[in-house]
Formats: structure tokens, sequence, C-alpha cells
């Protein structure tokens, strides 16, 4: 089974970068499909980005795109998220969610993983 570990979240100032990792253990994190999502209190968790098992395919939120970056590292059990240009309505925990699957497919939706990370806080301050 792939357990996922969250890192790189932080404190930081609009207009900032940070970058998430995402460290798998299991051997079939190279055939999985990963996704972040993320969650602010009172609010379901909402798609962020998404990459395919080979890096082929990626899929991010509107509210994302062109300031965030999906990307994987399979040498390194690990998939990065690059967030550029924060605002204060990208804070929120996010997380990294894995599934096993062989295609083109990239889920925005929490019933399409079933594999989970802890979470990591960003704060973005104005």
């Amino acid at each position: 089974q792939v357990q996922l570990v969250e890192s790189g979240g932080g404190l930081v100032q609009a207009g900032d970068s940070l970058r998430l990792s995402c460290v798998a253990s299991g051997r079939t994190f190279s055939s999985s499909a990963v996704g972040w999502f993320r969650q602010t209190p009172g609010k379901e968790r909402e798609f962020v980005a998404g990459i395919n098992w080979s890096g082929s395919v990626t899929n991010y939120a509107d509210s994302v795109k062109g300031r965030f970056t999906i990307s994987r590292d399979d040498a390194k059990n690990t998939v990065y998220l690059r967030m550029n240009s924060l605002e204060p309505e990208d804070t929120a925990v996010y997380y990294c969610a894995a599934r096993a699957f062989f295609g083109t497919y990239v889920g925005t939706r929490e019933y399409d993983y079933n594999r989970w990370g802890q979470g990591t806080q960003v704060t973005v301050s104005s």
C-alpha cells in the first residue's frame, strides 16, 4: 500500500512562492495518479492539481492555472506542487492523494483517490 507524507507548507506573504512535496512509500507509486487537494475550515475539500502515472497528463483547477505546477520524480517517489504568486485565498491545508491507475485520466474528485496524506498547512498573509 502507498503511504503519503506532505511537507513544505508554511506562512508566506501574498506574491511569494512555496513548493509542496508529497513523498510516497510503496511499490505502486510509480503506477499511481496523484492529486493535490486543499481544504479550509467549514468547506469541502477541493481539487487543486493532478498528474497521471507517467507525468504526461496534468490537470488544474481554474483558480490555480498559470500559478501552480504539479510534477513528479518517481526516482524519489515524490510529487511536487510548485505554487507561485500566492494569494490569501490559497490559505488552506493541502493534501496529496494517490490511486494506482495506468492511463491518461486525472481525477478531480475525492473518490478518484484511495490513499491520502495527513496534510500540510499553507497560510498566505496579505
